[in-house]
């Protein structure tokens, strides 16, 4: 036992005392036996301290990535609850899938995944780009409205377009559009990221417009499939929607922090790296998405032409007319106004809401959060659906969305920095109403607005949403 290799880490309880009772009962059989039990216990120390392994490397990693901020602290029980109402409220159909059906599925799907994803990765780091290229609020803001203002002006006739000139040269065009538009926030100048703001705004109108139509009629006209499987297509596609938007933000922030920010060289106009590496990650999403779409996607047309089919002019002076006459549908329009025109309020301030010092804000990690708020009240939505009627859903988001700006304009009148975790909590909750709205109002568009007018009618309701963006 003297001579016993002692590992400088192990410490072994009274060692010296264990080893002269040892010594000075060498002869006598039983004490021989104690001093047996005594190296073995010994021994048994030894070797439970050395089970005794540290965390690895890879797990410390993991630990200090989750701890390293309270936003992402929140990032596991966020994602439970979502995961968790998801499953709840999960898009499901008793009808059997006809021949073909579960390819034409995947194809869109697995394209409108790519193309999507492409949007979603660039709106976290937008206005913190700008801000890093030295631009003042002021200017930011001009860059702002002039995407806003040509989404909301080519969102006016951008189904006229997509009819007249096919869904799938539109899709092919909204790729070309957002790569433009991509390639232009590697340039710190005004002019340059005026033009990408522009095509980007082009770009997102198609977004949520061509891709529906061409989906929509490839279902109902080309393939024959039922309308339930189109409800239970849409329910996927909102669903794929949400779970892009979370890893898009976790993908964009990753991205980001891979590659320092800054010019090629010194003086250079020309960023590398930092915010605009999401930029670069979506142009691979939509050359990917754009060679799919050129190989996969049939061509289709809108029936602009049928006999009889009135006039844009005409549908216009029906939805006017509409809204002099039907007192629910100009108070749906108000409604649409005004919350759509407090979420692009809200898109615009999060950031500059949360810009601290002491705590960096980690944007893509904070908007992935944000849309697993919106999705947990998408699926609350669909949950109580059957239960509590569409007006009172959006009462209670209206107010939850007062209180949530209340708590926010509450956290600005302080010290910021102390106020940041209950900013962030109440931007959570007002994401959380914004889920609660879209589907709730969908619905009430359904009912009140007449089909005919459909169209024309959803424009007039951006005409005073517009207003107030460009307001604000």
């Amino acid at each position: 036992l003297a001579g016993f290799p002692r590992p400088k880490h192990i410490s072994i309880p009274n060692l010296p005392q264990r080893l002269a009772v040892a010594r000075a009962s060498m002869l006598a059989p039983d004490v021989r036996r104690s001093a047996a039990l005594v190296a073995t216990s010994a021994v048994q120390h030894m070797q439970g301290a050395s089970m005794q392994v540290p965390a690895t490397p890879q797990h410390a990693r993991w630990i200090a990535y989750f701890t390293q901020s309270f936003y992402h602290m929140a990032i596991l029980p966020l994602l439970v609850a979502t995961v968790a109402l998801a499953y709840l409220a999960r898009p499901s159909t008793n009808d059997t899938f006809p021949k073909g059906f579960r390819r034409f599925q995947i194809v869109y799907l697995s394209i409108w995944t790519l193309c999507v994803a492409a949007d979603w990765l660039q709106g976290p780091f937008v206005y913190a780009l700008y801000a890093d290229y030295g631009f003042t609020v002021k200017e930011i803001a001009e860059l702002f409205v002039a995407g806003f203002g040509s989404s909301l002006v080519f969102g006016c006739f951008v189904g006229t377009f997509c009819d007249k000139f096919g869904r799938k040269r539109s899709c092919i065009i909204y790729c070309i559009l957002y790569i433009i538009s991509c390639m232009t926030k590697h340039f710190n100048s005004y002019t340059i990221l005026l033009f990408g703001r522009i095509t980007g705004g082009i770009a997102t109108s198609m977004l949520f417009s061509c891709f529906e139509c061409w989906m929509v009629s490839e279902h109902l006209q080309r393939n024959r499939f039922s309308g339930s499987l189109l409800g239970y297509m849409f329910g996927l596609m909102y669903t794929v929607m949400y779970c892009v938007a979370i890893a898009s933000g976790l993908a964009g922030q990753a991205v980001a922090d891979a590659v320092p920010f800054g010019p090629i060289s010194e003086g250079s106009a020309f960023h590398v790296g930092g915010k605009c590496s999401p930029f670069d990650l979506a142009i691979v999403c939509l050359v990917i998405g754009m060679v799919l779409i050129a190989a996969f996607f049939d061509e289709n047309y809108g029936n602009t032409e049928e006999e009889g089919s009135p006039s844009m002019m005409e549908n216009m002076q029906s939805g006017v007319k509409l809204l002099k006459t039907d007192r629910r549908a100009l108070m749906l329009g108000i409604v649409v106004s005004a919350f759509e025109g407090s979420m692009y309020a809200f898109v615009f301030n999060w950031t500059p809401a949360l810009r601290s010092e002491r705590v960096p804000p980690p944007h893509g990690v904070i908007f992935a959060l944000f849309m697993m708020a919106c999705m947990c009240g998408a699926s609350a939505s669909t949950l109580v659906g059957a239960w509590v009627k569409p007006t009172a859903r959006l009462s209670a988001a209206f107010a939850a969305g007062c209180m949530a700006f209340v708590m926010s304009t509450y956290a600005a009148t302080g010290n910021t920095e102390d106020h940041l975790g209950f900013s962030f909590s109440a931007f959570l909750l007002f994401e959380f109403c914004v889920g609660i709205y879209f589907p709730s109002v969908g619905v009430l568009k359904s009912d009140i607005v007449p089909e005919q007018v459909r169209g024309t009618v959803y424009n007039l309701y951006r005409v005073p949403l517009n207003g107030i963006v460009v307001s604000l």
